[in-house]
């Protein structure tokens, strides 16, 4: 038995040797790593955090996203759930008008507001309106897509054909739930019903046709307005559902809150780049969206063409928008400034009704005093009477699309059954 002394000192011989082993063996490791993965990681972690690190799931959704409405954007919230990068083709509208007819809005138009959707990661544009067989080999090749993805109703090409049959054949398909009470058939007939019958209304003194869409009620005239393919609004809205298009998040304590408010019916392109400009002078863009009653009183008793949360949920999908109070009053008080804690309000150059300066009773008097008030020149010369224009101009053609759209649509109702989904 050798001394105390003598003991220590082996035993210090063994654990520096066992350091320098150590050492080595990592040094060894980390050159491993790094001549074999080029990343810098140890073999031993390289191989642990490969294995966290899975490769991004790629979905790809198409669509005319013709009238764009809250319906689209729930499908494109939907698809982007069912993956971690949401690619959008946006089809052409050589091809709309060779499958469907003439598009309502251009194509530059629909590209804003698909790449306002706060969903969408990508945009693919002038996408053809079926899967075909080059195009889904571009799609899985180009642009990496694990799962192409389309709503429960069928979509069926001129000669009777599945557009997705391709997809589905090559088992890169995935469905999702169509969302309930809207498609841009129902939005166009509702604005062909609401030209045609103006004068009906006021004939046989019927509540306004905003009233009947908002409520559920479909008023039958003697002219066969019931007949166009049109289906009163049958949106039911949840808490959910906004809950699912809200950011859920506030402001900052020290956020620059930005607010601009206005009827936003028909959400078009000119809403999306006049908040898009609001969004960009502040931290945070509140939007006020009036309800049915104060629109009506402005526009007409025909206003507005969607009712109030249909409105405020396309507001909400929207990319540049916080938050939104539903049921704005249209006066911006001192009492809605500081509850809210607004720093700018604004308004666009281009809005219909746009004379409230002159106006004895001016919603904005109370920001102007304040010197927080602010006109920002509208970047697109748009209106929902724009829209509504377009409409009527060709209005046989378009009343032609949803005479044929109506069958597909009663017999998608009739055979509807439970799809699970959100």
């Amino acid at each position: 038995m050798g001394s105390d002394a003598e003991k220590t000192q082996s035993w210090s011989k063994v654990v520096a040797t066992c350091l320098a082993v150590a050492v080595g063996v990592s040094f060894v490791g980390v050159y491993v790593a790094t001549s074999q993965y080029g990343n810098g990681v140890p073999w031993g972690l390289g191989l642990s955090w490969r294995r966290k690190k899975k490769k991004p799931v790629r979905v790809y959704m198409d669509g005319c996203f013709d009238m764009m409405h809250y319906g689209h954007c729930n499908a494109l919230r939907q698809a982007r759930a069912l993956g971690d990068h949401l690619v959008v083709g946006v089809v052409s509208d050589a091809e709309i008008i060779a499958n469907k007819g003439p598009p309502v809005t251009p194509l530059h138009e629909r590209l804003i507001m698909v790449r306002a959707v706060k969903w969408v990661d990508e945009v693919v544009e002038d996408a053809p309106y079926a899967i075909t067989e080059d195009f889904m080999k571009k799609l899985f090749g180009e642009y990496d897509i694990d799962y192409i993805i389309h709503g429960d109703d069928p979509c069926v090409l001129p000669d009777g054909s599945d557009a997705y049959a391709l997809a589905k054949k090559a088992g890169r398909y995935k469905q999702i739930k169509r969302t309930e009470g809207v498609s841009s058939t129902d939005i166009v007939g509702r604005m062909l019903l609401c030209v045609r019958e103006r004068s009906i209304i006021e004939k046989h003194n019927h509540s306004s046709l905003q009233r009947q869409f908002s409520h559920g009620h479909s008023q039958k005239f003697e002219d066969g307005g019931s007949g166009s393919g049109t289906r009163v609004s049958h949106f039911l809205p949840t808490s959910r559902r906004i809950v699912q298009f809200s950011n859920g998040k506030g402001p900052g304590p020290d956020a620059r809150i930005v607010y601009i408010d206005g009827a936003f019916d028909l959400f078009h392109a000119g809403h999306v780049e006049i908040l898009r400009v609001a969004r960009g002078l502040g931290d945070f863009l509140l939007v006020g969206i009036h309800n049915d009653q104060t629109v009506s009183s402005k526009r007409g008793v025909h206003r507005p063409i969607m009712n109030l949360h249909e409105r405020s949920l396309s507001v909400l999908a929207c990319r540049y928008v916080d938050e939104v109070i539903i049921g704005a009053p249209q006066e911006v008080s001192k009492d809605v400034i500081t509850t809210f804690d607004i720093s700018l309000v604004v308004h666009g150059t281009v809005a219909e009704g746009n004379d409230f300066l002159e106006e004895k009773d001016n919603p904005y008097a109370v920001p102007i005093s304040m010197g927080i008030f602010r006109v920002l020149e509208s970047p697109l010369d748009i209106t929902t009477s724009t829209i509504i224009k377009r409409i009527v101009a060709n209005h046989e053609a378009y009343q032609k699309r949803n005479e044929k759209k109506a069958a597909s649509e009663k017999k998608y109702y009739e055979e509807k059954t439970f799809v699970s989904g959100d």
